[in-house]
């Protein structure tokens, strides 16, 4: 397990946080992710000595708290750039959920946060059985 290059790798989490919230459109925000799944896959592959799964689910679930934590945060502004997504969210969840979207936010989150773990630990295990490993010196 590689703590740090699992958090260092995570900031990719938080600067997207940061971006989505106004800057980088709903509609091609996959794009970015990919890009970012992509290159986390290959340094976990070229860096970690193992693990390979479980370091890409936790760079995923780290990402995952950073998100949840900046949308609560700038929750009013996320919204109004997001409104496609709001009423999506509050559609798939029970009522009791729809009057309370920040709670709606850190479900719907944690779930998308666990199945790009997934997503993530797949590729970084794949990307170790291609990538080579930097011979010591």
């Amino acid at each position: 397990m590689n703590w740090k290059i699992t958090f260092q790798l995570s900031i990719f989490g938080l600067i997207m946080a940061f971006a989505t919230v106004s800057l980088i459109p709903q509609n091609i925000e996959w794009v970015f992710w990919l890009v970012i799944f992509v290159f986390c896959a290959y340094v976990i592959a070229k860096v970690c000595q193992g693990k390979y799964f479980l370091n890409g689910f936790l760079v995923s679930l780290f990402n995952c708290v950073w998100i949840v934590a900046v949308h609560i945060a700038y929750y009013k502004s996320y919204v109004a750039n997001h409104t496609d997504m709001a009423s999506e969210t509050t559609k798939m969840l029970p009522a009791s959920l729809a009057i309370h979207p920040r709670l709606a936010m850190v479900i719907v989150g944690s779930i998308f946060g666990v199945a790009s773990g997934i997503f993530l630990g797949l590729f970084s295990f794949i990307a170790s059985k291609i990538v080579k490993k930097n011979q010591g010196v």
